[in-house]
């Protein structure tokens, strides 16, 4: 029987890439977007390739939208799976010129609707006694940047709130959590952030902060030209990261997916590359 898998954000990129290839490593997969109209690429290659996709709406943003969806796929399947937790949103803007509504923004679509979608799907595992939810994070969830503050305390909570599950409903129950955390992506995921926190006029800091993010984006640059350790990954070589997840005999709880990612965060995960030491450490401590 084949196993199922319930992705989020799969309108483009790591999303999309990670719907087909789940489907073609045999997996029955369930493709949720916000907006069903962007649906275009993925059903696209789902005639081309004839894969076994099915497409369906999902905003992590709405509970009502996530339990429609979820009760669906359990009334066809009987069981989830697989959660692979990737809708999220690139957000770069200093807090002082953040709005109120944009902070609230990308708190919820970063952060809560991670929180929703494995609030849903968690109990339908833990009665199955086997399950595995993978959420896509960030070397940001690790490493605080410039200029992210707000994406970045999103992605550290998704960290904590992962790290926290697992410590105690992992044995127990058989579900395994893990966390998939890429540098930069070859999308149109920091051109949406760009198009989400530029003004009127284009420009994504003022004042006493705008020759502080000149640099930031002049360094940015820079990188990006480094041709002996890349900056930016393609949404199919993180999709390939998270399949080595799936099959791993023991899943990690994180996983950078590249050399830059892991040069990044080396000084906070050099004493425990995956995160077993912690959780293993903290389950003894707070359960034995």
């Amino acid at each position: 029987m084949k196993k199922n898998v319930l992705i989020t954000g799969t309108s483009s990129g790591v999303g999309l890439e990670s719907a087909v290839l789940f489907a073609k490593n045999g997996f029955k997969v369930y493709a949720t977007m916000r907006n069903l109209k962007k649906a275009t690429a993925l059903s696209e290659r789902i005639v081309h390739e004839k894969l076994d996709i099915e497409i369906m709406q999902l905003d992590v943003s709405d509970n009502a939208s996530i339990q429609k969806t979820v009760q669906a796929i359990i009334a066809a399947e009987g069981k989830i799976d697989i959660l692979l937790n990737n809708a999220g949103a690139g957000f770069a803007k200093t807090l002082e010129q953040a709005t109120q509504a944009e902070i609230d923004w990308v708190t919820d679509v970063n952060y809560t609707g991670v929180v929703r979608t494995t609030k849903a799907v968690l109990p339908y595992m833990r009665e199955a006694r086997s399950g595995h939810i993978i959420n896509v994070t960030s070397v940001g969830g690790l490493v605080g940047q410039p200029f992210n503050e707000l994406y970045c305390a999103a992605k550290f909570a998704v960290e904590g709130f992962t790290e926290a599950m697992a410590s105690y409903i992992s044995k127990p129950f058989n579900i395994h959590f893990s966390m998939v955390e890429p540098g930069g992506i070859t999308t149109e995921f920091m051109n949406s952030a760009v198009a989400k926190t530029a003004d009127e006029k284009g420009t994504m800091a003022t004042g006493e902060y705008a020759p502080i993010f000149e640099k930031y984006m002049a360094s940015s640059q820079n990188r990006s030209k480094n041709t002996e350790v890349s900056t930016f990954q393609t949404s199919s070589e993180v999709a390939a990261v998270i399949m080595d997840v799936v099959h791993a005999e023991n899943p990690p709880l994180r996983v950078r997916t590249s050399e830059w990612a892991e040069n990044l965060c080396r000084l906070k995960t050099e004493a425990d590359p995956d995160g077993t030491k912690l959780v293993n450490a903290v389950a003894t401590y707070f359960l034995n």
